[in-house]
């Protein structure tokens, strides 16, 4: 089955086990998940069940994000996947990247984004300029959500921190000339509301 659902899509992802993630041709996207130790807490809840739970997640913090269609068991069982609408739009690093959006105008928008993610209690360890889509509307939204999760209550300093060097790491791998400290300091003037 799986691999009539990917006849004659585009791979928009590997690694070196092979592809994680298809563009199909109905331009629904399939991602799999490899289990990468025997013995894992991903045996009893794998990650394709819990990027779904994080979607279903978002989607009740009114967070835009993509919609989960159908979770898959392969017949090897160490792998799942999952089907799913993508969020349309484009990545922050795209929009950045194309000129299509300035740093800092950005900024401002972007920091009540994390700030609300903070408050609401979500931790993503892959919140990036990659992972942030602008939606058609103008809304902002998340992607490659596996990495999410939903604490249920505001972020402490330590969570937030992590995030941060996070942002700060993708920003040197992805060569982005930007100094990310007006982002934090904008960050933290709405979370202590001086701003």
């Amino acid at each position: 089955m799986l691999n009539e659902m990917i006849a004659g899509a585009r791979i928009l992802e590997q690694d070196g086990f092979g592809p994680k993630v298809y563009q199909l041709r109905d331009g629904n996207m399939l991602k799999l998940f490899r289990r990468k130790r025997l013995l894992s807490s991903a045996l009893l809840r794998p990650h394709s069940r819990r990027f779904c739970t994080n979607a279903t997640a978002l989607q009740g913090l009114g967070v835009p994000t993509l919609q989960p269609l159908y979770l898959y068991r392969l017949d090897d069982p160490a792998w799942t996947a999952v089907l799913y609408r993508p969020l349309p739009g484009e990545t922050l690093s795209q929009l950045l990247r194309d000129d299509e959006l300035s740093w800092i105008a950005l900024q401002p928008e972007l920091a009540r984004f994390i700030n609300r993610l903070h408050v609401s209690g979500v931790y993503f360890r892959s919140l990036h300029l990659g992972n942030i889509v602008r939606t058609p509307d103008g809304q902002l939204g998340l992607i490659d959500i596996a990495d999410l999760q939903n604490l249920r209550r505001p972020l402490g300093g330590r969570l937030i921190r992590r995030n941060r060097e996070h942002f700060d790491k993708y920003l040197r791998k992805e060569g982005f000339p930007i100094d990310s400290a007006s982002l934090w300091a904008c960050c933290e003037a709405i979370r202590t509301g001086r701003r």
